[in-house]
Formats: structure tokens, sequence, C-alpha cells
């Protein structure tokens, strides 16, 4: 099937000037392919993850949990996240993209659906706690995975493109789920049937992966031969010249993938921070319903996802990654900075958390493309997983931190402590080595 140049593949593909006709249609194949795929997979995965927000509209007063009570379950989350991110990762990259992201999605979305039936703070946190081993690998895994088939010039973009998933989910998922809080399913409370509704597509789609993805180009169907071997080809030719960590160990033992989970660290602690409370936040200072909350929390992550899209641009077109990666997150931390001292007045604290999330979010996939420049082989499954895993520790850190600050003095505090972080992580970004131009990278 001929693959017509779109004006988003097009301008991916263009970042290789190098690439000869055969690479960059195949490259253009592969974008279109795979790209709106697996950022169906980010969506749901994302709002799977984040929907206890807009549940703890209702669900909190239904189940007895205290801010702190609350802010621990969302956070241990990430706890059992942790411990298995680098397991799953190397189990991805021994038995194939396929199996395992399909393995990794319908056990999450079960636990999604069993997410209805937690009666009180202790099963609340069980369920939590599963939740996160079973999506364990789940995001470095796709990353990985688009190392296979995305050579490291045109992927600022190619992450800016997948990454577009996570703010559209918080988007679109708001007013979505905010809407079922409101509608009894099946005998079930809104936010039980939310969380069976927001549950089910998960298991469809990982059924669906395990009979459509391929592993490799070169067992996608839809790439002949020539087409697979150039991909390959143009992807392999990053990794000669050495200076790469190719085993598992030599990835643990870089300082240079600490100082990244580091920074990881500081922009997931305001991701999460604000996913897990932001809801509440807006519905308490706007006075608004669930459905209207739903509404005005699409605003900052609609821009987000513009937010995305252009940096990873603009990053690509100038092939610089530092300051492309400090420059947000030194927007975010002065959004939330902001935010904690405007709380008297809506609009102005709507405006500071639309440009706190869209500095966080555009952060997200310039950073990303750092990994991947730095490591290979089985040494690449193990040091993304592990970044990515000390990195989301931030998720169980941001969340809990705001929720025993809101209990002694509200959300100034703990929006003070998210625009702290960043700052740090900020300055963090700054002081990473330059990497060779052949990466991508300075």
């Amino acid at each position: 099937m001929a693959v017509t140049e779109t004006p988003a593949d097009a301008g991916v593909v263009r970042s290789i000037p190098e690439a000869d006709g055969e690479t960059r249609r195949a490259l253009r194949k592969a974008t279109v392919r795979l790209l709106p795929f697996l950022g169906l997979l980010y969506f749901i995965s994302f709002l799977d993850r984040v929907n206890v927000g807009f549940a703890a509209l209702t669900m909190n007063a239904d189940l007895g949990l205290t801010a702190v009570a609350y802010g621990a379950g969302t956070g241990i989350f990430f706890l059992g996240y942790f411990l298995f991110e680098v397991p799953s990762n190397l189990i991805l990259a021994r038995v194939g993209a396929r199996r395992w992201i399909s393995r990794i999605m319908v056990t999450w979305g079960l636990l999604t659906i069993a997410s209805a039936f937690v009666t009180g703070p202790v099963s609340f946190w069980i369920v939590r706690f599963l939740l996160g081993i079973a999506e364990a690998g789940f995001f470095p895994g796709i990353i990985l995975y688009l190392t296979y088939w995305f050579p490291a010039p045109m992927r600022g973009r190619i992450m800016g493109w997948f990454l577009v998933a996570l703010p559209l989910s918080s988007a679109f998922g708001a007013p979505i789920s905010t809407w079922l809080l409101d509608k009894p399913f099946l005998g079930l409370s809104g936010w039980q049937g939310m969380f069976v509704i927001e549950g089910i597509p998960a298991v469809l789609l990982g059924v669906i992966v395990w009979m459509i993805l391929p592993d490799r180009p070169r067992d996608a169907r839809w790439l002949d031969a020539r087409e697979a071997e150039a991909i390959e080809r143009a992807v392999a030719d990053e990794h000669r010249g050495g200076g790469r960590h190719e085993l598992p160990w030599d990835a643990a033992r870089s300082p240079q993938v600490w100082h990244l989970a580091l920074i990881y660290f500081g922009i997931v602690t305001g991701l999460y921070g604000f996913a897990f409370w932001g809801p509440q936040m807006i519905k308490t200072l706007a006075g608004a319903t669930n459905q209207q909350t739903g509404l005005l929390t699409m605003l900052p992550y609609l821009l987000a996802a513009a937010a995305i899209i252009l940096w990873g641009r603009s990053s690509d077109a100038r092939q610089e990654r530092r300051w492309h990666l400090a420059i947000p997150m030194l927007l975010g931390a002065a959004g939330f900075a902001c935010a904690s001292v405007v709380q008297a007045n809506a609009a102005l604290s709507l405006i500071a958390f639309t440009a706190a999330i869209m500095g966080v979010y555009a952060a997200i996939p310039i950073f990303w493309t750092r990994p991947a420049a730095i490591l290979a082989g089985t040494g690449a499954a193990a040091g993304i997983a592990l970044v990515n895993a000390v990195g989301n520790l931030g998720g169980y850190f941001g969340p809990t931190v705001i929720g025993l600050l809101k209990d002694s003095g509200g959300y100034a505090a703990g929006l003070g402590f998210l625009a702290g972080v960043l700052l740090v992580a900020a300055v963090l970004a700054l002081k990473l080595p330059a990497l060779p131009v052949a990466n991508a990278d300075s």
C-alpha cells in the first residue's frame, strides 16, 4: 500500500538528511503504521493510571480515605512499578515486544477493573500496588521498541508524536471520567463504573497487540525485505563508534544513567503531583461541579499536547537537547510557584497550572532522546528501565508529600514543593555532558 507523506511524518523523516530514498520511504511507512497505534496504547495506559485522580472526587468519601491515605495509595503504585521495572524490560528484550506488551496490557486492564471493588484504604493500596507491578515495563518497553525502528536524529519528534498521547489522555479522559462519576453502571456507583468501563479497552487492545504488533522491522508484513533492511541498517549505524553501554551492568554503573534518573525523578514528581491532586485542586479553587472540573482540567492538557509537538520539532531542527530539556522544566517550576501564591483567584490559578503542565509535558520527549543516545544492546533495556523506575519514584514522592502538606496547611505548600523539585531538575539538566553531534545532542 502506498504511503503518502503527511506533514507530521514528512517533517520527522526530513530530519535525517543522509537517508536515501528507500530508507525515507520505509521510515515514513513505519511512522504512519506504528505511532498512531502505540499512541493509542499509551493513551489507555495513562488514563488507567491517573483516572484515580478523578475517581477521588467521590471515591474518597465513599471509602473514608483521608488526604494522607489517598496520597499514599496513589503513590504506592510506583513502588510496585519500581520493583519490577528493570526485570520486566529485560524480559521484553528477550521475548519480544508483541508478547510482553500484550501481557502487560491485559493484566493492567483486569486490575483497573478490580479497582472498582476496593472497600477501604488497605484494599485500595493493595490493588494500586499490584497495578504498578502489572504495568511495570510498558513505557520503557515502548521507548526501547522505538529505538529498534527510528534512528537518533529523528527521535525528538518521534518521542513527541508518541508522547502526545499522554496529555491527550488527561485532556479527554477528564470530561469522560467526570461524566461517568455521575452515571451509575450496572448497580455500581459512578467511580466504580468508571474503573470498569475504562479498564476494558486495555484488555481488548492487549489481545490486538498479540495479533498484529511486529517485534522488529524484519517481522513487519507491511514492509518488504529491502525496506526492513534499510530501517535496521539506519538504526544499526548509530550504534557504531563506541561510547555506548551495551550490557545491563554497564548501565547500572554509569554515573550518567543515574544523573538522568534524578532529572526524570523531578519531572515525574511534578507530573503526578498534579495529575493525582489537580482535579481536587481545580474543583476546590473554582467551586465547580464534577463535570465542570473535567472540562476545566482539559485546557492545560490540550495546550500541553501542542507544546510537546512544537518543542520536539524545535529540538530536532536545532539538534539541541539540554536547553530544550531545561527550559520547559523552568516554566513548570514557575507555573507551580505562581499557582501557590494566587489561589484566591481561580482564573490566575488555572493559567499558572496551564503553564506548569505545558512545561512538564514538553520536557518529557526531549528527555527520552538522551538515554537512547548513550545505551545500546541489553544495556538499553536495563538502562531505560532503570532511569524510568528510579524516576517514577517521583510518582510516589509527589502525591504523598502533597497529601501530607495538604493536611497541615492546604495546597500552597504542596505546589511550592513541586516548583522546587522541578527547579533542581532543570539545574541538573544543564549539567548534562555534551554528546557527539552524531547522537543528536549537545
